[in-house]
Parts: structure tokens; C-alpha cells; sequence
């Protein structure tokens, strides 16, 4: 196991492992891999430089009979090099990242995730095909975040980790763009902040809400994050920014809106504020584009024309709702049965209407295969979440395979609380 999600889902996995019969053990690049890490018999420190970590992650592979390795994330550089030398043994890849479909289910994928999934190489029709010996019934998704607040809060533990007390790793160095005392920094004003965001998210949507206007939704996501950087051709989310509003003031009505919405982890690297405003003026729209810092997207998207992102997952709640759905980067639902090809300025003029029956049936597809119900934050996530993936992780086919061969596991059926 390498690096997981914030807090203790990998050490309980871990240890849920063990209790299945398999050896298991950690290797971990800072103080904060190590603190949340239980099992120091089990835990290998890695201190050196990283330019060492491909050699010495083959040798480990190799010295210790390496079968399987678990990481959180395919693109980091350490996990990026661990995926490569295991592929050249034939070893078993598992892949977690946040779920396809938020917030109340994780991915789970052998191989690669997003942009190095399977499913960006499947059709709809082969995914007609797994599901056509099935009678699925898939609860909803609820359409707000689910463990946020845990969120926040492991982030901002696991970094004060890494910043206050990272003795034995005098080589770390983060896979951020920034410092480990400034990404500590920006978690902990954050949290500090909370309440005047939430002010400024209120009168936000109130103006929208109020102002009887028709508008386009544009779903911002983390410069910082693996999608944007690795799955996009966007150097910058500024660059994003212009695109968009540029093709709006081109296309869109002039009585029509241009929303753009946060991320709900935003922590404020970017000024986005700023450069919505600067790219609204420019296009000389200003009076026609709106900003909304983070938040629930229901509200928003109830009331929305089209949606327009990189490759966020929260799109899906678009194609879910029939909106018209453009998208810029690598994503496993990019699908021409429900995403649209139009030029920008047409699609804000004219947009098409995606194909909803196909976007349910691969929605199912998701549900039954690598969409696993629970959370990496919260204690009740992290229970429904263990109750399933162990089996899933230990079976001899991946997630896909086992449906189209009529091996699937079977699935634990979400109870919703409204």
C-alpha cells in the first residue's frame, strides 16, 4: 500500500486485509503517512530523494514478492512510477479515487482511474451488453457532498503532520505546486473562513435565484487536482475561464447568464473571483456573469440551461437531470451518446439535449461495477465502504470483468435519509 486518502480508511483497509489472510504493508513519504498509519511493524519509511524512488520501489517489488499494490490517485509521481514497475511484473494494480458518482459512493479500479480507466476505452454498447443478464435496482444519488466537513478536517490534520513534525523525511517533497506550510496555510484558513464563505455563497445564489434570468453553469474544479492537469490540455484554470466566457459573449443570448461555480474544496490558491471578473470584462459581459464560491449544486443546476466543465465529476448530476453537457478533458463519461461535440459558441446558442436513457444505462454500468457505496472521511463512509471493497479487492476479476462474466459481487443497496 502506498499513499491513500486523507485519515485512517488505508490503515483500517489495510488491517481488514490482514484479517482475510493477506500480507500487507505500508510504504510512507512523510510524518503524516506515518502517523496515520497503525501498524508500524507493517510500515516502510521511505527517507531518500525521490529521484530514488523508481529503483528502490523496484527493489522492494522484488525483495519482498510483491503480489498487489494499493494506492489513492494513479497520477502522483510516486504512484505514477510504482504503476509502471508493477506493471512490468504482471502485479495487480487497485486504484481508489473519489467516486465517478458523488457523494455517497468511492471508485474502485484495477489499473488506472479517470483518464487511465478502463471505461475510456468501453462503448455503450459493450456496456449494454455486461448488464443485459441484470435487473439492477439502484438507489439515487443525493445531490449534495456527503462527508465534507471529515474532509477538511483530515486534510488539515495530515498536513499539520507533515509541516509540525516530519522528522526521518528530510526529502519529502509534496506533489503539489506548493509547500507543504503553504497548502497546511490554505486548509487552515479554510476552515477559519467557512462561515463568511457561507455568507458570501448565500447572497450569491440569492441574486441568481432571484433574477429571473435564463443561465449556463460552469463547474470549476481544483487547478492542484489530477483531472485538470493530467486528463486536460488547460495549463491554468485562468485559461479555462477565458475560453468560456469568451465563448459565451460569441454565442449565448444576450438576456442569458453565465454562472460559474467553485469547487467545494477551493482553498483559494487561485483567485478565481478575480479572474472571472477580469475574463468577464474582457469579453465584455460583465454584467452577465456571476461567481458562487462552492456550496451544494442542486440548487444551481435545477435551474440551469446547459453545464460546461474540464472534466469535473459533478457534471454527471447534469446528464442525470437531461442538461445539455460540454466537456474539455478526459473523462470516463465523455460518451458521444450524451456529451455534446458542438463548437462552444453554438452550444451556448443552439445546445443539444443529451441522450438520457443511454447516460442511465451507463450510469447502471458505473453502479454495478466500480462505483462502491460509502466514503473515505467519515467513520459510517469508511464502514459502508469496507463492508464491500475487501471481497472486491481479493477477487481473481477486476470490477468489469466480473459483471460480464456474471461474477459480480453483490452489491449493498444505499439507504438514502432525506
Amino acid at each position: 500500500m502506498l499513499q491513500g486518502p486523507h485519515g485512517p480508511f488505508f490503515a483500517q483497509l489495510g488491517a481488514m486485509l490482514r484479517a482475510a489472510g493477506a500480507e500487507v504493508w505500508r510504504v510512507g513519504f512523510n510524518r503524516g503517512d506515518h502517523a496515520l498509519w497503525f501498524d508500524r511493524a507493517r510500515y516502510i519509511p521511505f527517507r531518500d530523494a525521490p529521484e530514488a524512488w523508481p529503483a528502490a520501489c523496484a527493489a522492494l517489488l522484488d525483495d519482498r514478492a510483491i503480489t498487489d499494490i494499493v494506492l489513492y490517485g494513479d497520477t502522483r509521481p510516486v504512484h505514477a512510477a510504482a504503476v509502471a514497475a508493477a506493471r512490468a511484473r504482471g502485479l495487480t494494480v487497485h486504484v481508489f479515487e473519489e467516486g465517478y458518482l458523488r457523494p455517497y459512493w468511492v471508485t474502485y479500479e484495477r489499473g488506472g482511474t479517470n483518464g487511465n480507466s478502463r471505461l475510456m476505452q468501453a462503448t455503450l454498447a459493450e456496456m449494454r451488453a455486461a448488464l443485459a443478464g441484470t435487473d439492477p435496482d439502484l438507489p439515487d444519488a443525493p445531490a449534495r457532498w456527503g462527508d465534507m466537513r471529515q474532509h477538511v478536517f483530515w486534510g488539515a490534520l495530515y498536513h499539520l503532520f507533515v509541516l509540525a513534525g516530519n522528522v526521518g523525511y528530510p526529502n519529502f517533497r509534496a506533489h503539489r505546486d506548493i509547500g507543504v506550510a503553504r497548502e497546511f496555510a490554505l486548509w487552515l484558513r479554510r476552515l477559519v473562513l467557512m462561515p463568511v464563505h457561507r455568507a458570501e455563497r448565500f447572497w450569491a445564489t440569492r441574486r441568481i435565484r432571484r433574477g429571473g434570468f435564463p443561465y449556463h453553469l460552469v463547474l470549476l474544479q481544483l487547478e492542484h487536482d489530477a483531472s485538470f492537469r493530467a486528463h486536460s490540455t488547460f495549463r491554468s484554470m485562468t485559461e479555462f475561464l477565458a475560453l468560456v466566457t469568451d465563448g459565451f459573449a460569441a454565442g449565448a443570448p444576450r438576456h442569458h447568464h453565465l454562472v460559474f461555480k467553485a469547487h467545494p474544496l477551493e482553498d483559494g490558491r487561485v483567485p478565481l473571483a478575480r479572474e472571472v471578473r477580469r475574463a468577464a470584462a474582457a469579453a465584455g459581459v460583465a454584467n452577465r456573469v456571476h461567481f458562487v464560491r462552492g456550496g451544494k449544486l442542486a440548487g444551481l443546476l435545477n435551474h440551469a440551461r446547459t453545464v460546461v466543465t474540464v472534466n469535473s465529476t459533478a457534471a454527471q448530476q447534469a446528464l442525470w437531470r437531461g442538461l445539455p453537457l460540454k466537456v474539455f478533458g478526459q473523462a470516463v463519461y465523455a460518451k458521444p451518446e450524451f456529451v455534446s461535440t458542438q463548437p462552444l459558441p453554438e452550444f451556448f446558442a443552439r445546445p443539444v439535449r443529451p441522450d438520457s436513457r443511454a447516460y442511465r444505462d451507463f450510469r447502471t454500468y458505473l453502479l454495478e461495477t466500480s462505483q462502491i457505496a460509502g466514503g473515505f472521511y467519515s467513520a459510517r463512509g469508511r464502514r459502508e465502504l469496507l463492508r464491500q471493497v475487501v471481497d472486491m479487492m481479493l477477487a481473481p476479476e477486476d470490477p468489469y470483468d466480473a459483471l460480464r462474466s456474471g461474477n459480480a459481487a453483490p452489491r449493498q443497496q444505499l439507504r438514502l435519509v432525506t
